[in-house]
């Protein structure tokens, strides 16, 4: 790599694109504002210094970047590339240069992806809206999270075993074909394993399909215990599909000995444990797919990405007016297992990093904990989001005594009951990992009480309280009550407009739909997305283009005459 960054725009390209976009264009204002955003220099590290000279990756990240602003497929991006003229001029083209091959932004993708360097661009063009004061440290800012679907068809337990099976033999019929040829029968599982397995092919009755999951799980040992056999080579077992097919193998089925000694597979049950979902395999296409389900209603296999915004109170017109865009700070991506509060302290560590952490960060009800805003507010960072009430079986019925109604004095290190009287043991213990305080009322001293079948219901007839540490408890007490206000409601009333960053998302970038596989890949994706996003938002900015109103049917507009 040559880093030279933008080449000069060609004297004929400027007069052709100005006479074609007298108004301009966002790839020709993104050239004109931000060619220093797409350098050569930050991607060196991933390029050689020998070699014959590879095209500028500050070129293919503008390019990267206008594909996502368009949400284009790589074949259309490169025909973009030739066709364009608002793009050539961006990319400093002549009219008659006749691009590159789409592959090429593949390979690019995969050396960003294996050099860690998914967030350059992101990074940049944050650093140049700090630098042009559109965002600061010190806001507010919010945050929200969205399903992302991914790149590989649903498998069921049955199909990822069978295509577990068939994706190993590819991989090794195209890298060890000589040693698959000396010890599987080959003829036989390109009958069985030539075409995608799927539930249209398989057996309809649940005898012969559970027959066939069995054949696939012997395949899989027989498979497995070749790859793994002394006189192997190494190699074989380090090939990708063979080592999730072993992984398969273990998660899917039990291997044990009958009275006899020999081996017998099965497929687990519930009975016999499966591996908890963060762990467990999905694809044999995609390591780091996993399914997951939020509420009732969605159910998933993927990934998660969190978008953080600056927000802003000011009235509707003056933001209209365009002052002060709402620009994406941060883009955090994960498997789908992960929940929102595992993401809430590398968020806002992420905003310190790059200078841009909030004072106010808007949230809702799945990123809080007692620890997380006591650490945050620690740094600086007031969370507003909803705590989680109290959750005994009090508190749900709405009916007895809550937590809230017992009196503590911590320095004597007792509790005082609504009947007024006193507990007898106070014992620090550690729960999941976490400092915790059991509090226990004697059984003599509640059972004479006339509120007992109000305060408990447990077979020995005592209450019992679990609080977190002084400083924790009071700190969730406060949030509760404080949540309860009509001011804290109007303020956190703020954190909503965040649902129509993820729609816009969703609309230009389709981010709710992993393009890739693996998730180094689509970390890459969504921070292109957000890089799209902020460029579509930066581009209005700059135009002064006015919000655009909701668009309302004419049915709707009739029935709100009507209604007032």
């Amino acid at each position: 790599m040559r880093p030279v960054g933008l080449p000069e725009i060609p004297e004929q390209t400027v007069v052709v694109a100005r006479a074609a976009f007298p108004k301009g264009s966002l790839a020709i204002r993104v050239r004109d504002r931000l060619s220093g955003v797409f350098a050569d220099e930050p991607f060196a590290g991933a390029f050689g210094v020998r070699g014959a000279p590879g095209l500028s990756p500050g070129v293919l990240s503008l390019v990267t970047v206008l594909q996502y602003c368009e949400d284009l497929a790589d074949r259309q991006a490169a025909a973009m590339v030739v066709r364009a003229i608002d793009w050539k001029y961006a990319l400093g083209m002549e009219l008659t240069d006749t691009g590159f091959d789409a592959s090429v932004l593949s390979r690019f993708r995969s050396r960003l992806a294996d050099n860690g360097m998914e967030r350059v661009v992101f990074d940049r063009l944050l650093e140049h809206c700090k630098d042009a004061g559109l965002v600061a440290a010190g806001g507010k800012q919010r945050t929200d999270s969205t399903h992302v679907i991914s790149a590989v068809r649903d498998l069921n337990r049955v199909e990822l075993a069978g295509e577990s099976v068939r994706a190993a033999l590819e991989a090794l019929a195209t890298a060890a074909p000589s040693w698959l040829a000396g010890h599987v029968d080959v003829m036989e599982f390109a009958e069985r394993y030539g075409p995608r397995v799927d539930g249209w092919r398989m057996p309809s009755s649940k005898t012969k399909r559970d027959r066939l999951a069995q054949v696939f799980g012997q395949d899989a040992l027989a498979l497995c215990q070749a790859a793994w056999a002394a006189d192997t080579p190494v190699w074989i077992r380090e090939i990708e599909a063979v080592h999730l097919l072993r992984q398969v193998l273990v998660q899917t089925y039990l291997i044990r000995s009958d009275a006899r000694g020999r081996q017998v597979i099965r497929k687990r049950d519930a009975d016999d444990g499966v591996p908890p979902g963060q762990l467990r395999l999905a694809s044999p296409y995609d390591a780091d797919a996993r399914w997951a389900a939020k509420g009732e209603d969605l159910f998933w296999m993927g990934y998660k990405v969190h978008l953080t915004e600056t927000c802003s109170t000011l009235p509707e017109a003056e933001a209209e007016a365009g002052r002060m865009p709402n620009l994406i700070t941060d883009v955090h991506t994960t498997d789908a297992t992960v929940p929102d509060v595992k993401a809430t302290a590398p968020i806002q560590q992420s905003l310190a990093e790059h200078g841009v952490k909030p004072a106010e960060h808007y949230l809702d009800s799945g990123y809080p904990s007692a620890d997380l805003i006591a650490k945050a507010m620690q740094d600086g960072i007031r969370m507003i989001t909803p705590v989680l009430l109290d959750r005994s079986t009090q508190a749900k019925a709405a009916e007895g005594f809550e937590k809230n109604a017992f009196t503590i004095n911590w320095k004597t290190r007792q509790v005082r009951c609504p009947a007024g009287r006193t507990s007898s043991h106070w014992n620090p213990v550690k729960q999941h990992g976490k400092d915790a305080i059991v509090i226990t009322f004697s059984v003599l001293t509640c059972r004479g009480c006339p509120f007992q079948q109000q305060c408990t219901t447990s077979k020995p007839g005592r209450r019992m309280l679990t609080l977190r540490p002084r400083e924790l408890h009071e700190t969730l007490a406060r949030a509760r009550a404080e949540q309860k206000t009509d001011t804290w409601k109007n303020k956190y009333a703020l954190r909503s407009g965040v649902e129509g960053t993820i729609n816009q998302a969703l609309d230009i970038t389709g981010i709710r739909r992993a393009r890739y596989r693996g998730l180094p890949k689509v970390r890459l994706q969504h921070a292109f997305s957000a890089t799209a996003l902020n460029l579509t938002r930066l581009d209005a900015h700059w135009t002064d283009s006015p919000l655009r109103p909701t668009r309302t049917s004419r049915l709707e507009h009739l029935a709100y005459q009507l209604t007032a």
